[in-house]
């Protein structure tokens, strides 16, 4: 079956919380994105055609934003992970150093905090001399007054799915 990979905004209602068939799918998905429409027919009782459809009505309500491989990072050549504490200039608009910082290639993931901190970011990249490079690159983004950073040593996980919550008319 194929799928696209695409983002949704978040719908600005979400609708009707998940049924229990939408919850199975859901938790079937974020485990096996390749999942046949007729697998997970099977799984829920319904047909292909009806599965299909749930899942186009999960999309559309912003619910599953998109499908995407999950690469091991050392196998491409990205040994070193680390998390950078990111402060931003007083005059710094945010979102104009958010934007900065997607076009650096090696920002994995980045996230407005609260605390002293505006932002922390993932980044991964060959090796200690790299990340040397790419904190230099951080540091020279326009609006960044300071960056404190944390080198992974080892992951023990990474990308856990939480458990769905409970609906709650359930």
């Amino acid at each position: 079956m194929a799928r696209t990979s695409r983002r949704t905004a978040p719908p600005m209602n979400p609708g009707p919380a998940l049924d229990p068939t939408d919850r199975v799918l859901l938790d079937r998905l974020r485990g096996d994105g390749r999942a046949s429409y007729a697998e997970l027919a099977r799984l829920v009782g319904l047909t292909a055609p009806s599965v299909q459809d749930r899942v186009r009505r999960l999309e559309e309500r912003g619910i599953i934003t998109g499908y995407r491989a999950l690469v091991a990072p050392e196998a491409i050549g990205l040994n070193t992970a680390a998390l950078v504490e990111i402060v931003q200039s007083d005059a710094a608009d945010q979102e104009d150093v958010a934007r900065r910082l997607r076009e650096i290639d090696e920002v994995e993931d980045c996230w407005a905090v609260a605390g002293d901190e505006s932002f922390i970011v993932k980044v991964r990249v060959p090796d200690v001399a790299a990340l040397e490079h790419t904190l230099a690159r951080l540091r020279r983004v326009r609006g960044i007054a300071r960056t404190r950073t944390t080198v992974v040593l080892s992951t023990r996980w990474e990308g856990r799915p939480q458990d769905l919550p409970i609906a709650p008319d359930s």
